[in-house]
């Protein structure tokens, strides 16, 4: 696997496109979404319980979502201690070189977070709601440090400030964590998140569609596609495949 998942977030933003958009949802709905620049799958355990409810066994679910990508899953995992989260991990880290696993944060974590740095597997950490969370998991040696959104809106916060303050933070550190909004389920948070620094954000497929909308976009491309379809008709698009 190859950026926005490893060497350094500094390196990504030097080398990559541009903040990475991660999609969420069903399996069966997010195939042609895939094919538009998404950067791969992330799961959480809401998700996949109604996952399971529909398709069975969480293994089994995990492999549908392994069928339809060549891209990264990201599997969100949870557990009692350090040492379950490590060994629920290495049934999900054995099915695919695909898998990045994600879990919780707390002080367990921060154990699984280590040892999975020190063996190469590059994690999310999720629930991060405050910048002291943020700065304890980078230093255990997390991928992706997730800062939540749309909570903050729930209690009239500002959904981004953290990811303001975790820039601010890192900002020099070489061997950063990528800062990844999570819980983003409105255009509007998207566009937040992006402007305050995000190097990417994770949003379910409709809102991924719905960052295309715009009703400046939607008059100038029928502008556009009249221009288009009047040299159709005159006849002036010889040897051009017009459907």
């Amino acid at each position: 696997m190859t950026q926005p998942l490893f060497g350094t977030a500094e390196n990504a933003r030097v080398n990559g496109r541009g903040p990475a958009i991660w999609l969420a949802g069903d399996p069966e709905d997010l195939p042609e979404w895939l094919d538009r620049g998404a950067a791969g799958i992330v799961t959480n355990t809401v998700v996949l319980n109604d996952m399971v409810k529909k398709y069975g066994q969480l293994t089994g679910v995990i492999q549908r979502y392994l069928d339809i990508t060549d891209k990264p899953l990201v599997v969100e995992i949870d557990g009692h201690s350090t040492e379950e989260l490590l060994d629920v991990g290495e049934v999900f880290t054995k099915m695919s070189d695909q898998i990045i696993l994600k879990i919780p944060a707390s002080t367990d974590a921060l154990g699984a977070f280590a040892a999975l740095k020190a063996a190469g597997v590059p994690t999310f950490c999720t629930t991060v709601f405050t910048l002291p969370q943020a700065a304890a998991v980078a230093q255990a040696g997390v991928t992706h440090v997730l800062p939540f959104c749309e909570p903050f809106n729930d209690v009239g916060g500002d959904p981004t400030k953290l990811i303001r303050d975790c820039r601010e933070m890192f900002d020099g550190w070489v061997e950063r964590p990528f800062i990844t909004a999570a819980l983003v389920r409105s255009v509007d948070t998207a566009d937040a998140a992006l402007r305050d620094g995000a190097d990417g954000i994770i949003v379910f497929w409709p809102v991924f569609r719905d960052m295309m909308q715009s009703h400046l976009t939607d008059e100038w491309n029928k502008t556009f596609l009249g221009e288009w379809n009047s040299m159709h008709e005159a006849g002036l698009l010889d040897g051009v495949p017009v459907r």
